[in-house]
């Protein structure tokens, strides 16, 4: 199968300098590409002088991660496209393992693989993990992963296991599927559009696969920190709006209730900490759920299923309230 690796690029030279040498020594098997979101600094150039193998995309505008990339693809002929963050470091044989189970079983539609920490390389890092998953509210966590706590890799999760959501940090997504899933939604500009996107391809009858023989090292909050209040406001609002667009019945409703109290707990927690502008940021992300509630209705007459997409009632429960941190004690 012909694979794409498409790194989505936005003022990010020094990422480049530092990251692009792996991919280009271990992606033999793949073509790669620089989808570069209009960026003011000379990523372009560099890549043209230092990278002449890597093939340059030039989008018009800074759409963001989701716009950037339906943008980057859509004139791609590749079979299997890599979305790979300009923060991840790859490895030897990175690509294999997760080809060869698209290769092998014609319903996996998309996968990611063991993704580490690369500033603390023994551990699993935030944005991925082993694989995701999310919450009757919406909420993600992952296998190695929940909230803050990040679990050592022991080998604990060297397995193929199917998963509800591939990290966008190093998602592996058939083309064929992923565009008559209807691509990435351009509204969530950034953070969780890959759990609406994985959702929407599973209610169409495909599968999400984690590869642990597959491994990868990401920075993790290089385009946008971690602790950036505007992180805090696209995830607590995108969280809402997967809710809102993907479910079915009665219990969309009563589970966006639910995250109206759960997030105003979560709000008034940060104001205790004494980080009043993530307080703001999550009052934010409400007005513009409300805002754009709309739209999104409509959105859920083409896209809601009755697909079951939690296994955990409550993380926040299990997490907070019966103290368990960790992904094989839940």
């Amino acid at each position: 199968m012909k694979v794409a690796v498409v790194i989505l690029n936005w003022n990010g030279k020094d990422l480049l300098e530092k990251f692009l040498p792996s991919v280009v020594n271990f992606s033999s098997e793949a073509t790669i590409y620089v989808a570069d979101n209009d960026s003011t600094d000379d990523s372009v150039s560099f890549i043209s002088e230092f990278f002449p193998t890597v093939q340059i995309i030039q989008n018009r505008v800074n759409g963001g991660y989701a716009k950037g990339y339906n943008d980057a693809l859509k004139n791609l002929s590749e079979e299997i496209f890599v979305l790979l963050n300009s923060d991840v470091e790859v490895t030897k044989n990175w690509l294999q393992p997760i080809i060869s189970e698209f290769e092998k079983d014609n319903s996996v539609v998309a996968a990611q693989p063991k993704i580490l920490d690369y500033k603390n390389k023994e551990y699993f890092e935030y944005a991925g993990a082993a694989g995701g998953f999310i919450d009757k509210y919406g909420y993600p966590y992952c296998r190695g992963r929940i909230f803050d706590t990040l679990e050592k890799d022991e080998g604990q999760y060297n397995d193929i296991s199917e998963i509800f959501w591939a990290s966008g940090a190093c998602l592996f997504v058939k083309a064929q599927a992923f565009w008559k899933a209807g691509g990435l939604d351009e509204d969530y500009f950034a953070h969780q559009e890959e759990i609406d996107l994985c959702w929407r391809l599973q209610s169409k009858g495909g599968k999400i696969f984690y590869i642990g023989t597959s491994k990868v090292y990401h920075v993790g909050g290089a385009t946008l920190a971690a602790l950036n209040p505007q992180k805090t406001f696209f995830n607590f609002r995108n969280s809402l709006l997967n809710i809102l667009k993907n479910t079915s019945g009665f219990s969309t409703f009563s589970s966006i209730f639910a995250r109206m109290l759960l997030d105003g707990i979560a709000a008034f927690q940060f104001l205790i900490q004494g980080k009043p502008k993530h307080f703001v940021a999550i009052l934010k992300a409400h007005f513009s759920f409300y805002g754009l509630f709309p739209k999104f209705l409509k959105k859920r007459k083409k896209y809601s299923s009755n697909f079951k997409y939690f296994k955990i009632k409550s993380i926040v429960f299990q997490y907070f309230m019966r103290k368990k941190k960790y992904f094989n004690k839940l």
